[in-house]
């Protein structure tokens, strides 16, 4: 397999074509943004960690019989992966309340959400990923009833899947996004599963241990990107 040109450049991720029109490498590097790009940083070892750590989570997922992207890890910081033709909509898990959804709606961060609670928002940065619903996803030709039901059935299994991992390291899954993307016309798990992604709590604590500590000045954020995969079965060491 021959990495080739750059064909899209993230905040925090490259893609590359390969010589198999059919699949592509994900670079991670050491970018570490907030707040739509506004602020940027380089985190040594990111790239690493999220790669890796990316790779772990796919797998388990892929164990689960959930579809994804994921072919094989390539190095340190970059996997393959198939090249899917992607659905310009995140799909959004809360288990517990916290970041737009208590200034959204004035919950107070850490209320336990029973049931979880699933959204969906435009991927575009400019807009600053505006929340929408399924019937504009469809008029607007975003995706079809059909693709955001299979979305939406995924992201929930994900759920489950995830829920039981995160538990047993003593990890609460407070919330997190997903993207899916076509292949051979199925529904397929695409981007990445990540701290960069997701918010991951102490359970007892209630530490934060994801990418809110970046966004918040906490420091050691890299630290609790090691601790979450080495609590969850990941050596990063």
């Amino acid at each position: 397999m021959e990495k080739r040109a750059e064909l899209y450049r993230g905040k925090a991720k490259s893609v590359y074509t390969t010589d198999d029109e059919n699949l592509l490498v994900l670079h991670f590097r050491n970018d570490t943004s907030a707040f739509d790009g506004e602020i940027i940083e380089q985190l040594a070892r990111k790239g690493e960690v999220n790669n890796k750590f990316n790779h772990f989570i796919m797998t388990k997922l892929e164990d689960a019989g959930i579809p994804t992207q994921m072919e094989a890890l390539l190095s340190h910081d970059e996997a393959l992966v198939k090249k899917l033709t992607m659905i310009p909509v995140e799909c959004v898990v809360r288990n517990v309340a916290a970041g737009s959804l208590c200034r959204r709606l004035g919950v107070e961060e850490g209320r336990l959400l029973t049931p979880c609670t699933f959204e969906l928002f435009l991927k575009n940065d400019a807009l600053h990923d505006p929340m929408v619903n399924e019937s504009l996803c469809v008029s607007l030709g975003y995706a079809t009833s059909e693709q955001l039901a299979q979305m939406k059935h995924l992201t929930l299994e994900v759920n489950k899947v995830l829920q039981g991992l995160f538990a047993g390291g003593g990890i609460t899954l407070v919330d997190y996004k997903l993207e899916f993307g076509l292949w051979n016309g199925e529904i397929v798990l695409g981007d990445e599963f990540s701290p960069d992604g997701c918010r991951l709590w102490d359970a007892e604590t209630k530490k934060k241990l994801d990418k809110d500590r970046f966004r918040q000045k906490l420091g050691g954020v890299i630290e609790a990107y090691i601790e979450v995969a080495e609590r969850i079965g990941l050596d990063l060491r």
